[in-house]
């Protein structure tokens, strides 16, 4: 439930009797202040039923800098958020209002934190589907100092609300469009032409964007870390081309579930490119990625600490021989994920066995892998989380009777 205190805009109390605890007057009110900066929203509305003291202390703005309302979302409506705003506007920095389906005036919303609210710099509004473009408007338009925003799931968003957005908040660093289906590589280009600033993009299952989209990202958002396209299926190895070419800071780069992209992109990335500071990979189910790509990541990209393989049914034992040699191994490599790669054997897990850092590795349905593989891996890697479990190719035939008979599958490692 939801504290009366954010409920309602009117002064709540329910005080002691004696209103001048020992506390009070041991500790001055600055220290108090500090003490009550670190309670969450519920445990600081407590604390403000004490005494008139802390009633003053806990409703400070100063400790109010920062709310996250997922726990309270089936609580969440206009008005509670219009009530936020008006009691700790000025002093609020970070807005979580993820998955409060509730906050159906958007009207409302819009107007308070567009009113109360103009040092505000992050705001989650993740699966908050009343969102739309003119939401984006007013929002943007009374909260310019935004730096970071999570509209994923937002699916009524269209590149004009994008458009509004990026042209009055200059200065965003951290975009999250997961889910937002309707966006265009139009909205896109907006994003490149607006935000030089921008380290944070993610683009998941946005179906409809393209190459044309994503290189004018890379070539005016030049100061890019993250980038996540898992999903968006229509892009090719151009869009490695320009990353490599634009965006030398390049940590994270996520493609799961793109199918298009080849060793000839990764090859470009990692060879010709200067991405050498990329540390997560995500190239699950790109299925035409061989070892070329595994060759070229181990020689060029050495600070490399999660990779993610699963469903490039084409690695096989010498790329990952390669990976367990290269630069990233020794010291960096941290995860690895091998789900479905039938190529895979025991001698995979012998070339990582030098792999210090090696923290868990993933081997679901690697058929020609072994307990025996596995049991010799962890004699060089003690603490190494091995998630894995062996299913037939088919079936095994009934035998004698009616006696029931488990597969392989139901053992998990």
């Amino acid at each position: 439930m939801l504290p009366v205190l954010i409920l309602s805009s009117a002064p709540f109390q329910m005080f002691t009797n004696s209103d001048e605890a020992v506390i009070n007057k041991k500790l001055p009110k600055e220290l108090l202040l500090r003490i009550f900066s670190f309670l969450d929203v519920v445990t600081l509305c407590r604390c403000a039923q004490v005494s008139r003291s802390w009633n003053v202390l806990a409703l400070d703005g100063s400790n109010w800098q920062r709310i996250d309302l997922f726990d309270f979302q089936r609580d969440i409506e206009g008005r509670v958020v219009e009530n936020i705003s008006k009691r700790c506007g000025g002093f609020l920095r970070k807005l979580s209002l993820r998955g409060c389906l509730g906050v159906g005036d958007i009207q409302t919303l819009e107007t308070s934190l567009s009113e109360f609210c103009p040092k505000l710099k992050h705001l989650d509004l993740a699966s908050c589907t009343s969102i739309t473009n003119l939401s984006l408007k007013a929002l943007s338009e009374g909260c310019p100092l935004l730096e970071q925003l999570n509209i994923s799931w937002c699916d009524q968003v269209t590149k004009d609300g994008i458009q509004a957005l990026v042209r009055s908040c200059p200065g965003l660093k951290g975009l999250f469009l997961k889910g937002c289906t309707q966006l265009e590589d139009e909205a896109l280009k907006h994003i490149g032409a607006h935000c030089p600033e921008l380290v944070t993009l993610n683009l998941q299952t946005c179906s409809q964007i393209t190459d044309e989209g994503l290189i004018t990202i890379c070539r005016g958002c030049h100061r890019l870390q993250s980038l996540c396209v898992s999903g968006c299926a229509n892009i090719t190895d151009a869009i490695l081309h320009a990353l490599g070419q634009n965006c030398p800071r390049l940590r994270i780069l996520e493609v799961a579930r793109c199918s298009q992209l080849t060793d000839v992109g990764f090859t470009t990335l990692a060879r010709v490119s200067n991405c050498h500071e990329l540390e997560k990979m995500d190239l699950e189910e790109c299925v035409q990625i061989t070892d070329g790509t595994l060759i070229q990541l181990s020689i060029h990209c050495p600070r490399l600490q999660v990779l993610s393989l699963s469903h490039c049914e084409l690695i096989t034992d010498d790329g990952i021989r390669h990976l367990g040699s290269g630069p990233c191994a020794h010291d960096r490599l941290e995860v690895i994920e091998l789900d479905n790669c039938p190529l895979i054997t025991d001698a995979s897990l012998e070339h990582l066995k030098s792999c210090h850092s090696l923290d868990r590795i993933e081997l679901y349905d690697c058929q020609q892998i072994t307990r025996a593989g596995i049991k010799r891996l962890r004699t060089h890697l003690p603490n190494i989380k091995v998630h894995a479990y062996f299913a037939p190719v088919t079936p095994p035939p009934s035998v004698g009777g009616s006696r029931q008979r488990f597969c392989r599958c139901c053992v998990l490692l």
